[in-house]
């Protein structure tokens, strides 16, 4: 079992606090980490690390800043395989499901730098007799990162690549489900030779996130989690009057019409559903189809669910492992059986398996409605529930009635339909498919869902904060006067 530290100016260092917790693996329930519970005296020394660190790092300039970005990046590469093997063994995510998310925030990473090497960060407004107006887009200073522990090394990559490119200092505070990973990320970045304190790491739960969050010295605060937490953290922020980007929880609306291949979206479903099981911030949680098509795609739901192979997340043919721990599960579970006590009903799974591990199966469940936590809260969970709607415009009705905001997924060959889609108010609408895309998109949630744009240059954006540079433009004949012989 290991014993985790803290990676703070280059080098790895004990907590300040004696307290630790012991983390589980979650398909055997055997130890496999030891961590510090984390302190704010932890935050401040990683926080006063990066704030040391900060003007040199941008002080190097645009180009040797993403030469040594791009050295980490190639680095990192070679040890993909390494810390999806870690992903697995903390939270229970299949092996090749943990790589080819791993490769996917990688590749967001690289992306990153692609668009910082062809950013405006000083670029001409306008003049006006004689005066001009420049903006300069400067780091916003020291950026806190808190991740959740689903996609530990995707989240940190997703953000860290705008926020070092730009300028900025960065402090990770990954879950405490999940820190394996993160620790393992940073040997990486030591072995990579970053800076040090440019990028630091704090181990811990909400006594070193919560710290970190409100830590008057952190300038801005990227955070992915629940919304529960998330409220938390821009509160924090807010009191300092800090930026905060919070991508939070999703209750994601699929709507099915009648003119779809039926075996084929039901087979797409039964993916978004059950993926990571059902652990991931834009799972299909809810399911309206078209009554004229429903029963057909039921019965194919059902198949294409049967069909996943649940079991140890290390073997090449498992689908869906095991979920993170037994809160989780337990939490899926009480929705589903509040659910079946409402009058829904569970066509296949539903039921706590016995053994060790904290598995759970893929669960269909129909009869659902929309008075029901499992329709209404995030379930994170390989819950498929199901509701039959009479027509494509119900569908969409009911896909609005939430207070989350984070995607929305609807398939229909009807072009007027398609136009009805957007009316959904979503941070991320697929068309015809699920998870289109990759994960530089762009985003900005709406509802309950977060707040802030990333992706893409509207990263950068959020990492940098805009200047105005107002001054009297010097005339070309007047720069040539000085220069002349005798010129004053």
């Amino acid at each position: 079992m290991r014993i985790l530290q803290n990676y703070i100016n280059g080098h790895w260092v004990d907590s300040f606090g004696s307290a630790t917790l012991t983390w589980r693996n979650p398909h055997n329930e055997e130890p496999v980490a030891t961590l510090p519970v984390g302190t704010s005296a932890d935050v401040d020394a990683a926080v006063r690390s990066a704030v040391a660190a900060q003007p040199g790092w941008a002080g190097l300039g645009l180009a040797e800043r993403l030469d040594k970005l791009g050295h980490f990046s190639a680095v990192l590469d070679r040890h993909v395989d390494r810390l999806a093997a870690l992903e697995t063994e903390e939270m229970g995510k299949p092996h090749r499901i943990g790589t080819q998310f791993i490769r996917a925030g990688l590749a967001t990473f690289d992306e990153a730098l692609r668009d910082a090497k062809n950013y405006p960060f000083a670029h001409r407004v306008k003049v006006v007799d004689g005066v001009a107006t420049d903006v300069q887009r400067c780091p916003v200073g020291v950026v806190g990162v808190i991740v959740p522990w689903n996609f530990t090394v995707t989240t940190i990559l997703m953000a860290l690549g705008s926020a070092l490119a730009a300028g900025n200092t960065v402090v990770v505070k990954p879950s405490e489900k999940a820190s394996l990973s993160a620790v393992g990320f940073f040997e990486i970045v030591e072995q990579a030779g970053m800076p040090p304190g440019v990028v630091n790491l704090v181990l811990g739960d909400a006594h070193a996130g919560a710290p970190l969050a409100g830590h008057p010295e952190i300038d801005l605060v990227h955070f992915t989690g629940s919304v529960a937490a998330g409220r938390s953290v821009g509160t924090a922020a807010a009191a300092n009057f800090n930026r905060a980007l919070l991508e939070l929880g999703g209750k994601d609306p699929v709507v099915i019409d009648a003119d779809v291949d039926v075996a084929a979206v039901a087979e797409e479903v039964a993916l978004g559903s059950y993926l990571n099981s059902g652990q991931i911030c834009t799972s299909v949680e809810r399911i309206y189809v078209h009554q004229d098509v429903a029963d057909d795609f039921v019965d194919a739901l059902v198949v294409a669910t049967e069909r996943r192979v649940v079991g140890d997340p290390r073997k090449p043919e498992t689908d869906i492992g095991p979920m993170v721990d037994a809160g989780q599960r337990r939490h899926v579970h009480h929705q589903l059986e509040a659910a079946v006590a409402a009058g829904a009903r569970v066509l296949t799974g539903g039921e706590i398996p016995d053994g060790p591990g904290y598995y759970y199966p893929p669960t269909v469940v129909v009869d659902v409605t929309d008075e029901m936590e499992l329709m209404t809260t995030e379930t994170f969970g390989p819950v498929a529930a199901v509701q039959v709607v009479p027509s494509f415009e119900a569908g969409i009705d009911a896909a609005k009635r939430t207070r989350y905001g984070l995607a929305a997924t609807v398939y229909t060959s009807d072009d007027e339909h398609k136009r009805m889609a957007y009316s959904i108010p979503t941070g991320v609408l697929w068309l015809n498919g699920w998870q289109l895309g990759d994960l530089s998109r762009l985003i900005e949630p709406a509802g309950i869902s977060g707040m802030g744009a990333v992706g893409g240059v509207r990263a950068i954006d959020s990492m940098t904060r805009p200047m105005a540079v107002h001054y009297v433009e010097v005339p070309p004949e007047a720069v040539a006067a000085s220069s002349a012989p005798g010129g004053a």
